[in-house]
């Protein structure tokens, strides 16, 4: 079960190895290879909207940064078996989206929060929100009636999703990103200051230019490419859907709390 309250960094720490939403964590080896070597290849769908060009066309190039920035296992000889992420590394992300959420906060910015991984950070996303609008910032509306080839972008509990047959849908497509920011600009309401999402929704916001932070799994290494390269301001790494949505709680605790947004 989640630990209640606000951990200290250690308890959060112990809390994320024991739920594996760091440490050793579910997703294998092979796959963190696979999807690396795509991104190399030149594979747009694990450029998560980011433009990587051939920056990154060496496949140890980028397991150099995701060993860097999410703690996976740096040996390239390394092929099959459990691969890890470094629950220091994630709470140091942390801490650097909170310090992002504290100026937005302080500066009662406008945000919009995205999720292509509704079963699991949802709610990580709509508690954030929530923090914020409550410190004076404008949690964005996103406009009605947008959709992209997958389904239509809907916003729940304040958090901008992609629906299909009346389910939430898994996506790392930049498109909803996209439709959302077109449609505001043909409104003629302004863009977000600060995108706070995962997958392509944060890619695609940081490569149009808008300050954005992300969530990103040991298999999706764009956003931390992006994050090296300054595109994105923060990506946190995390397996994005273990067991129970409810082990995120401590997490967003901390983070909430680090950014001076946590209630008394």
């Amino acid at each position: 079960m989640p630990i209640p309250g606000t951990p200290s960094r250690a308890e959060l720490v112990e809390h994320l190895v024991r739920t594996r939403i760091a440490g050793d964590v579910a997703t294998p080896r092979e796959n963190n290879l696979s999807h690396y070597r795509e991104l190399a290849n030149g594979n747009r769908h694990y450029w998560l909207g980011l433009e990587l060009g051939d920056r990154w066309s060496d496949e140890q190039d980028v397991l150099a940064v995701m060993a860097e920035r999410v703690g996976v296992n740096d040996d390239p000889g390394y092929r099959y078996g459990q691969d890890t992420i470094d629950p220091d590394l994630t709470v140091d992300a942390l801490e650097r989206m909170a310090a992002r959420l504290r100026k937005a906060a302080e500066g009662g910015q406008r945000v919009l929060f995205a999720t292509g991984h509704p079963g699991g950070l949802l709610h990580v996303h709509h508690e954030t929100a929530r923090a914020l609008r409550a410190a004076g910032c404008e949690i964005v509306v996103i406009p009605d009636g947008l959709q992209t080839d997958e389904g239509y972008v809907m916003q729940f509990a304040d958090v901008a999703v992609l629906e299909h047959g009346a389910t939430l849908w898994h996506t790392h497509s930049p498109e909803p990103m996209r439709a959302i920011l077109r449609g505001l600009e043909g409104a003629g309401r302004p863009l977000p200051d600060l995108v706070v999402a995962d997958h392509g929704w944060a890619g695609c916001a940081g490569q149009l230019g808008i300050d954005s932070v992300g969530y990103a799994d040991s298999n999706d290494p764009a956003l931390f490419l992006g994050e090296s390269e300054g595109t994105l301001q923060v990506a946190v790494p995390l397996d994005d859907h273990v067991l129970s949505p409810r082990y995120y709680d401590p997490m967003t605790a901390y983070l909430l709390e680090q950014a001076g947004l946590k209630e008394s």
